[in-house]
Parts: C-alpha cells; sequence; structure tokens
C-alpha cells in the first residue's frame, strides 16, 4: 500500500476507534484525542485531574479498543524500582530467572505517579526513553507499541513527590481532565448504574499501530510551518530575544527543544487523523496547549495575579 492509502485507511480506523472509546467514555472527546494522538506519534502523556472522572476507565478502554495488552500500576510511597521493572529470583535448579513486572506491557498506567519517591519514578524514565530496562545489569527490551499514561492528582498535594522537570519534559502531553457538563454527567450516571455492560471491540493489531506511526513519522512538514513550531518555543524562554512580552513578565523557564520536536510529530499525527497528508500551522496550534503546559515554568507573579499556562500559550499564537 502507498503512503496516501494507508492514511486514508488511519482516517476510518481512527473514526471507528474513537466511536469505539464513546461506548464506554462519555464526553471528553478532546482527552480522547490527545491520548490517541500521544500514542499514535509514539509519546507518553500525563494526566492531571481530581479523583473520579474515570482515567483508568478510559486508558483501559483505549487499550482494549487498541487490541493492546495494559497493566495499572497503583505509586504509593513505599513502591521500590523493582517492583515495577521486576526481580531476579533463584529457580528451582539454584539458577537466576528474571521475573517480569508490570511494566512490561504495551500500555502502562502510572496511577498517581507523585506519590512514590524519585528513586521509583526514574526507575520510569529509562523505560520512557529508551523502550528498554536494564536490571542486575542485563538489559531487557520492552514491547512496542510502548506507551505511558500518568496520573496526578492536583489537590492533596501533601506528601508527595512532584516530578521533576527533566522527567516532565519526557511526556509529550500534559492533559486536565475537567468535570464534565450537567448532561454528560447525567449521560453518565444513567449508563453507569444499570446492569448493562458495554463490549470494546478491537480494531488494531500492535503491528498495524507500529505501522501507522511509522507512516506518520514519514509525512512531508514544509519548512515554515517546522520555523513556526521552533519560533513559537523560542517565545516561550524570557531570556530569549524573541520572548513574548508576557513571557518575560510571568515565565521563570521555558521549554526546551523537545517541545519543537513534539509539536512538528503531533502536529503531523493531528493533521493525519483529518485526512490531511502534511500538518499547516494550524495543526501545530491545535496541539501546542497540551505539549506546552507543562514546560512552562511560571514564576510568583503569575501565580499572584491568576495567570494561567493556557492564557500565556494562546497569547504566542
Amino acid at each position: 500500500m502507498s503512503d496516501v492509502a494507508i492514511i486514508e485507511n488511519f482516517v476510518k480506523k481512527y473514526t471507528a476507534l474513537k466511536e469505539e472509546v464513546a461506548k464506554v467514555i462519555i464526553g471528553q472527546d478532546e482527552v480522547v484525542n490527545q491520548i490517541l494522538i500521544s500514542i499514535f506519534s509514539g509519546g507518553h502523556s500525563l494526566l492531571i485531574g481530581v479523583p473520579g472522572l474515570a482515567k483508568t476507565l478510559m486508558v483501559n478502554t483505549i487499550a482494549q479498543a487498541l487490541g493492546l495488552n495494559f497493566k495499572r500500576i497503583q505509586f504509593t510511597p513505599d513502591l521500590m524500582p523493582s517492583d515495577i521493572l521486576g526481580s531476579e529470583i533463584l529457580d528451582e535448579n539454584r539458577q537466576f530467572k528474571f521475573l517480569k513486572g508490570p511494566i512490561f506491557a504495551n500500555i502502562i498506567l502510572a496511577d498517581e505517579i507523585n506519590r512514590t519517591p524519585p528513586k521509583t519514578q526514574a526507575a520510569l524514565l529509562e523505560a520512557m526513553q529508551e523502550r528498554a530496562v536494564t536490571v542486575a545489569g542485563h538489559q531487557y527490551k520492552l514491547n512496542l507499541p510502548y506507551f505511558v499514561l500518568a496520573t496526578q492528582n492536583p489537590i492533596e498535594q501533601e506528601g508527595t513527590y512532584p516530578l521533576p522537570e527533566a522527567q516532565l519534559d519526557r511526556f509529550m502531553f500534559a492533559i486536565n481532565l475537567e468535570y464534565p457538563s450537567f448532561q454528560e454527567e447525567v449521560d453518565v450516571v444513567k449508563s453507569t448504574t444499570t446492569d448493562v455492560h458495554k463490549t470494546v471491540n478491537s480494531l488494531f493489531t500492535a503491528q498495524e499501530i507500529i505501522d501507522f506511526q511509522n507512516v506518520i513519522r514519514r509525512i512531508p512538514v514544509a519548512d515554515n510551518v517546522i520555523e513556526y513550531a521552533v519560533s513559537l518555543v523560542a517565545k516561550t524562554r524570557p531570556n530569549a530575544s524573541s520572548a513574548a512580552d508576557i513571557v518575560k513578565e510571568f515565565v521563570d523557564w521555558g521549554a526546551g527543544p523537545r517541545a519543537s520536536q513534539n509539536l512538528i510529530l503531533a502536529a503531523k499525527t493531528h493533521a493525519a487523523t483529518t485526512g490531511k497528508f502534511s500538518p499547516d500551522i494550524e495543526n501545530v496550534q491545535a496541539v501546542a496547549t497540551g505539549i506546552l503546559r507543562h514546560r512552562i515554568i511560571k514564576n510568583y507573579k503569575a501565580e499572584a495575579e491568576g495567570v494561567t499556562d493556557e492564557k500565556i500559550i494562546q497569547s504566542l499564537f
């Protein structure tokens, strides 16, 4: 199949995938979109939302619809790296044997990642970046496609370990989950308080997803779109000559080069989902908020005056 035919096929399957997820997840269209763009771009996502907004259910449903295996790790203050990576044990023949931990799945839900100490958070870093795990000097490759979706609770910050900026930068998207609208909440209550169980069909295989990821990477991008993405990221850096006034006033640190790479990758996927064969500036703007939100570090003045990340990012377009 030519790349054009593969993209056309991708659009059909993507629409069917959204419908499949919508059987279980009511509303939250933008959130589902960003998670799927992240998966097909080969990135990871950080979900920020209060308890009870169906974060786990959403990831589980998406994993089922994609036909991938899914593991959930509940992060707690006493969780050790070996609890997620796996460990070596002595078998009956007195040989060391590696028992794989829950990190060996296609989709990992790292629940409340800020509840665990930095040592355990760092164990995820190699897996996210290298798609491999090193235990006792041996490197074990993870099965592709590989996607980490971490959740973070924005309330109850006592006794938590906020993710360091270097680790936040590993996430392609930071996605804010809002409360559902009145009508959506009515629909949620109606559908979840009966004994009807919706079955989610798996529409993809792991290899198909890898093929789509490869085709999306091959999508050509015009130089002016790449230059726009790089200049957009440069505007977030308060010490740069091109920094916007709002950034100089309210931002301590801006986004790094990984933001520019992710903007273009996500823009390619965003274009592909709508059947376009090359992304334009509108595609970059459509994904910019989720990609830049967690890479901009605001100063005290921004917190005091209630200036949000979204407002700063929107003013850069």
